[in-house]
């Protein structure tokens, strides 16, 4: 790999587990480093009518919910947080992050400098 490419990957894993382990302590600064502040998290929800709705959120409301406490009360041998790089082409990159709860797909951008969460799809994991 070019160096390029290990100080990308870096940068990649560095803004994911900033996301993913600012959720779990309650750290909004880290979380708002990890984000694009245009960011937008969204999961397709199926109600039990079998109605589905794109549900979102953005930036503002990810922090705020991570400064509320986040995923704080997750006990620490829960919180999963594997990070997988999935691709990187020049200043766009995807990665997946296992959590506790969810699976996240995160599309990064880099931005400023820096690699930052542009795009989250997610999906909840079967309760069990």
């Amino acid at each position: 790999l070019p160096a390029q490419s290990t100080a990308d990957s870096a940068g990649i894993r560095a803004a994911a587990l900033d996301y993913i382990e600012g959720w779990y302590t309650g750290d909004a600064a880290r979380m708002e480093r990890a984000l694009h502040p245009e960011l937008a998290k969204r999961i397709v929800f199926t109600d039990s009518m079998g109605r589905q709705r794109l549900d979102q959120m953005g930036a503002l409301t990810l922090i705020d919910r991570v400064r509320a406490g986040g995923g704080s009360r997750t006990p620490a041998e829960r919180q999963q947080k594997d990070v997988t790089i999935l691709d990187i082409y020049r200043g766009a990159a995807s990665a997946k992050v296992v959590a506790s709860d969810w699976v996240d797909y995160l599309q990064l951008a880099r931005w400023q400098g820096r690699w930052v969460i542009v795009n989250v799809l997610w999906e909840l994991k079967p309760r069990g």
